[in-house]
């Protein structure tokens, strides 16, 4: 196995378009299970110059039943949308959350898919579709992430913070980052380039505002990044030059088109699936949460120090197709081990799709928030984010350790 390389992750601002519509999307299904856990949702976004448009399959108790909207459903969805876009800061000519145009063309689930996929009296709920979807998890960082996602990720965010709270008003919501480190015996060493393309107020792309947001950008990577890493780096700070036009107005949003940046940078397979806008009755969002789950858990026992996990699934089919662990030669233990144990084990369920749902809690209102800046490698709180919990690591020590 190569182990001496260079290696780069990309991320992005909850301003760029893409993740706009994520947001919205995930707006959606957030406001869907507060109504009704069980709802089922597929909800698309698109966003443009002044405008946001809907589309996809929806079923939610008390907001659409019966192929009609419930009183009122249209304007809280509405309402619903524009205050997404407003928490991100679009109030700009081409992008403002309170003059653009809604369109929703959301409609009632098909009914060859719902009896598929609900439970009945001779069969466990199915899977929300076919695929196959992976999980990461690396000991190069605290949160057992990538680091070259990570501290893209850690730049946005902190970038995001300075704007929302007035630190650093030239900024605008949409960014992007790139980190590229260099790696020696599987660990990085160094920094060779950082990339930060950040919208900017009028007047930043040119002379000592110029200078001024450049001294800001790397101010911000000097505190995210650790300083025994930036000693060879080259700085790329909006290589193109002006960056005042961007979010929809620049280019047109969809949802699901960040899903490296959402899941691991790269640094792991895609099953190919995006996460926003689909209540976890979707494998390709739940499934991928148990496999992170999984993966960060059994990094975290010590069992190894990488580790891919990939689940498959047929749509309507409750039991998974396979179960694939690979600790990529790190492993304490034997992998087909691992692999027998994740599937014995009562708590797991035999990692259907109801078991997932109900081991980790994820029919509630908590997807709004993994909409940027990644699905992974974030703090469980409460409710959110529960596949980032280590609550199986005794589990697996006690087992295999």
């Amino acid at each position: 196995m190569r182990s001496d390389y260079l290696f780069t992750s990309e991320s992005v601002s909850e301003g760029h378009p893409d993740k706009v519509s994520d947001q919205i999307s995930d707006a959606i299904v957030d406001l869907f299970l507060s109504k009704d856990p069980e709802a089922r949702i597929a909800c698309e976004t698109l966003t443009t110059t002044q405008l946001v448009v809907l589309a996809g399959e929806i079923r939610c108790k008390g907001v659409f039943e019966n192929g009609a909207w419930a009183p009122g459903a249209q304007d809280e969805i509405e309402a619903a949308v524009r205050q997404t876009v407003r928490e991100i800061g679009y109030e700009q000519d081409g992008f403002h959350w309170d003059k653009l145009e809604f369109i929703n063309r959301l409609h009632g689930q098909s009914a060859h898919i719902a009896q598929g996929v609900d439970a009945s009296d001779n069969k466990d709920e199915g899977a929300g579709d076919q695929g196959i979807m992976f999980g990461y998890a690396t000991d190069e960082t605290p949160d057992l992430m990538p680091a070259t996602l990570y501290y893209s990720h850690k730049i946005l965010e902190r970038m995001a913070a300075d704007r929302h709270s007035g630190a650093a008003p030239f900024l605008e919501p949409d960014a992007k980052s790139q980190v590229t480190l260099r790696y020696e015996g599987s660990l990085p060493v160094a920094a060779t380039a950082v990339v930060v393309s950040t919208q900017h107020a009028p007047g930043y792309d040119e002379g000592d505002k110029e200078a001024e947001l450049h001294a800001y950008v790397k101010r911000v990577v000097a505190e995210v990044i650790p300083p025994v890493l930036l000693r060879e780096t080259e700085y790329h700070i909006n290589p193109t030059g002006s960056f005042e036009i961007g979010g929809p107005d620049g280019d047109a949003g969809l949802t699901g088109r960040k899903i490296i940046v959402d899941t691991y940078g790269g640094a792991a397979p895609h099953g190919g699936g995006a996460f926003s806008g689909k209540d976890p009755t979707k494998v390709d969002r739940s499934a991928a949460y148990i496999t992170r789950y999984l993966a960060k858990n059994i990094v975290a026992a010590g069992l190894a120090t990488r580790c891919t996990i990939q689940l498959a699934y047929a749509i309507g089919v409750s039991k998974p197709l396979s179960l694939y662990v690979d600790t990529h030669e790190t492993g304490t233990v034997g992998d087909d081990k691992i692999e027998a144990l994740l599937l014995s084990m009562p708590k797991l369920g035999g990692l259907t799709p109801r078991a997932i749902r109900t081991h980790l809690g994820l029919n509630k209102p908590i997807y709004r928030k993994t909409a940027a800046y990644g699905h992974f490698g974030r703090k469980p709180e409460g409710d959110l984010f529960p596949w980032e919990r280590l609550d199986l690591v005794e589990d697996l020590k006690a087992a295999l350790g």
